[in-house]
């Protein structure tokens, strides 16, 4: 019984975070074909290339491996509404629930499949809608919506985010909840559970 009163709790407070997280601004309509280099020199091509992505491979590790392409680390994004973002996903690794407040997701599979979730919080009981991935599927994830992907497969698997945003912005939720120092008496209020269930979510 703890643990079903914990699960809709929880469910309550990801709707709760959502709703907030999706009350953002987008990014401003740029007026120029594109942003010049911040330091004052003149464009060439290495200021429109992006090198990061370069030999990337992660074989172990219980979280998935997520390597922004945004405007904090290529300026030549600045103004064009767009970033990306390349995940490497070891066996039975996950990428825990999460928003983007700021951008909508497209997420490409490029190798292996992925169990992926989205939790439409619009309706008064939120649902979350699932799908098996394949290489080659593309999934949205709309902006502000609480989503995640899984690898429940025996072998690696990548992929490759498109978001509307130059600089869309991460909300982890296990991280934003139990990893901020927000109190243990908020904690087990909101979820409806024991003070040792909460520290035991804290320290993990």
């Amino acid at each position: 019984m703890a643990s079903k009163r914990f699960l809709v709790s929880f469910v309550a407070v990801v709707a709760f975070a959502a709703a907030v997280a999706s009350v953002q601004a987008a990014d401003p309509e740029e007026i120029r074909d594109f942003a010049p280099p911040p330091n004052g020199a003149a464009p060439n091509g290495d200021y429109f290339t992006f090198k990061g992505l370069r030999n990337l491979d992660v074989s172990t590790g219980a979280f998935a491996n997520v390597t922004a392409v945004n405007v904090k680390g290529f300026p030549a994004l600045s103004g064009l509404g767009v970033s990306n973002a390349l995940l490497l996903y070891p066996p039975g690794s996950v990428n825990a629930p999460h928003t983007h407040p700021r951008g909508t997701e497209t997420l490409f599979v490029i190798e292996g499949s992925l169990d992926v979730g989205l939790l439409d919080t619009t309706a008064p009981i939120p649902t979350l809608f699932t799908q098996t991935l394949q290489t080659g599927d593309i999934f949205v994830f709309p902006r502000g919506l609480v989503h995640f992907q899984i690898n429940r497969g025996q072998k690696k698997a990548k992929a490759y985010a498109s978001f509307s945003s130059t600089f869309p912005g991460t909300v982890s939720l296990p991280r934003t909840l139990f990893k901020t120092g927000i109190s243990n008496d908020v904690l087990t209020k909101s979820f409806g559970v024991s003070d040792n269930i909460i520290q035991a979510l804290v320290a993990a």
